[in-house]
């Protein structure tokens, strides 16, 4: 065999690929949909960022007033419970009135005893004003009849002359002087009858004023004592909630001790925002309000003011920064915020003081 004309055959390998996959037209959607999704959202956020100041440190606050008696005594009645609705002017609780009714007694005898006083030192006044006047008319009296005698005297005294002429006796002048010198003695005695009548005048005044003074006395301790009888009587200030009762019947209580809480219905938002967000607050912005208790609904209101100072200003031991020591802490602002009638009508009673809040504060 010839080897020039004798080919060898190699064994031939195919090699067969997968076939392709097949396109998912849902998973492209998917990710378009999922990437405009995300697009969207930091577009609403970034419009969202520019637009509003938002914080969630906000809370729903209102009137809430500490009721505790001005007096102390014992508790004779407790007439509400925890979380009763009550009116103003409603009886809360009572307190033993005995003390204070017998108090009342002593001031009411102490006015008619001061009244009496007074009544009894007018009368010594007008006495003694009747004797000055008296002693006023004696001497005026008395100083006619010195006159008189002096007149006389100083007649007898020229017809007498030396003693020669015989006009009148030694005698007649004799008398005449005498008759002068006890008109004079009288008009001393009826002046110090004066001075002794203003002296007794002048002390009845005293004992007037100080009289007037005691009534005054008197009548104050009755009023003090009338109020303290009325404040055995504790009423509700306002209209509202009852909480936090802590007085039961038979409880010996102090003046100023927390008995019951009582809320009144309404309230307000106050946002502690950053000092960094109050650049362009002001009252009158439109606020959007989300509360935890009330899930899904956006109420609406206003800012009515801002804090005078931050809220670290207010806390009772504040931050001394010249102590060397000093960290920088952005400061948080307290904001008053007020709702609008129909988001307080949309709330109804469902607001109670103290709930989160969420406030986005319009302020582009």
């Amino acid at each position: 065999m010839d080897s020039s004309t004798t080919t060898s055959s190699a064994p031939t390998t195919t090699i067969s690929l997968p076939p392709a996959a097949p396109r998912r037209p849902g998973r492209t959607i998917l990710i378009t949909v999922v990437t405009l999704g995300i697009a969207a959202w930091l577009v609403d956020f970034g419009w969202h960022a520019w637009h509003y100041e938002e914080t969630d440190d906000a809370y729903v606050s209102g009137h809430l007033h500490q009721i505790s008696p001005q007096i102390d005594g014992q508790v004779k009645e407790v007439l509400v419970n925890d979380n009763q609705p009550v009116k103003a002017g409603d009886v809360l609780v009572r307190l033993e009135p005995l003390e204070t009714n017998i108090a009342v007694e002593k001031a009411v005898a102490g006015v008619a005893q001061a009244h009496a006083q007074e009544a009894q030192t007018s009368a010594a006044v007008a006495e003694t004003q009747a004797r000055v006047e008296q002693a006023k008319a004696q001497i005026a009296q008395v100083n006619a009849q010195m006159q008189l005698a002096r007149i006389n005297f100083e007649r007898d005294q020229r017809m007498f002359g030396d003693g020669k002429s015989g006009a009148i006796t030694q005698s007649a002048l004799d008398q005449s002087r005498s008759t002068f010198a006890a008109v004079q003695a009288s008009a001393e005695a009826a002046q110090a009858n004066l001075t002794a009548a203003q002296a007794a005048q002048q002390s009845a005044f005293a004992q007037t004023t100080a009289a007037n003074a005691a009534l005054a006395a008197a009548e104050a301790d009755l009023r003090d004592a009338r109020r303290q009888s009325a404040d055995t009587v504790i009423t509700a200030p306002a209209d509202g909630l009852i909480g936090n009762k802590s007085v039961e019947p038979g409880n010996h209580v102090k003046a100023g001790q927390t008995l019951l809480a009582l809320a009144e219905p309404d309230t307000w938002i106050i946002a502690n925002f950053k000092e960094t967000q109050l650049a362009r607050m002001h009252p009158g912005l439109p606020v959007d309000i989300t509360i935890d208790a009330l899930s899904g609904q956006v109420l609406h209101g206003k800012i009515d003011s801002l804090s005078p100072a931050s809220g670290a200003q207010f806390a009772l031991l504040p931050a001394d920064n010249a102590t060397g020591n000093f960290n920088k802490v952005v400061q948080r602002v307290p904001v008053k915020i007020i709702l609008d009638d129909d988001s307080r009508a949309q709330a109804g009673d469902r607001l109670r003081l103290g709930f989160s809040v969420v406030a986005s504060v319009r302020v582009r």
